[in-house]
């Protein structure tokens, strides 16, 4: 731990505790948990989680749910962390598109299948529960992108103080 009071909390390589690659792999985490946790108290409702694609019977299993959570989430959250170093612009604009995306994915995909009721509410349930965790990966990426500000003065000078004060 790094007990300098300007310097981010991390391991020499960039890979401790403050490091956007663990908060990327926390965030992903997290989601596929919570989601996979949704989607068994889904199946044990009664869920069968079968529609109609393309004219032939398709189910969403626990793999699906897996892939549809992993996949664009690390995607999104590596483009926020990567991102944000360049332009700071990039989280406040996560924090809007990010949700908007995940709930925005419901009216779109989830609520036109032929779904029973149980798989439909917990599938939208899953989208939804994107939302706060996403919410909270890129609110730790900007108070690590500040904490990267407050060590060094080069990043210092194009960051604004985060909002209450001193970073």
């Amino acid at each position: 731990m790094n007990t300098s009071k300007n310097a981010p909390d991390r391991a020499p390589d960039g890979y401790g505790y403050g490091s956007p690659v663990i908060t990327v792999v926390a965030t992903v985490a997290a989601a596929l948990f919570l989601n996979l946790v949704v989607y068994g108290l889904g199946r044990a409702a009664g869920g069968d989680f079968r529609f109609t694609a393309s004219g032939q019977p398709a189910e969403v299993d626990a793999l699906t749910v897996a892939g549809f959570t992993v996949l664009p989430l690390l995607a999104g959250m590596t483009a926020v962390a990567v991102l944000t170093r360049i332009w700071p612009w990039v989280v406040p604009a996560a924090l809007v598109v990010a949700p908007a995306i995940a709930l925005g994915t419901i009216p779109v995909m989830t609520i036109p299948a032929d779904f029973d009721d149980t798989s439909k509410i917990t599938l939208a349930l899953c989208h939804v529960m994107l939302v706060p965790v996403t919410v909270a990966g890129v609110l730790r990426l900007r108070g690590q992108r500040h904490g990267q500000a407050a060590a060094d003065p080069d990043i210092a000078e194009m960051t604004p103080p985060p909002p209450g004060g001193q970073p």
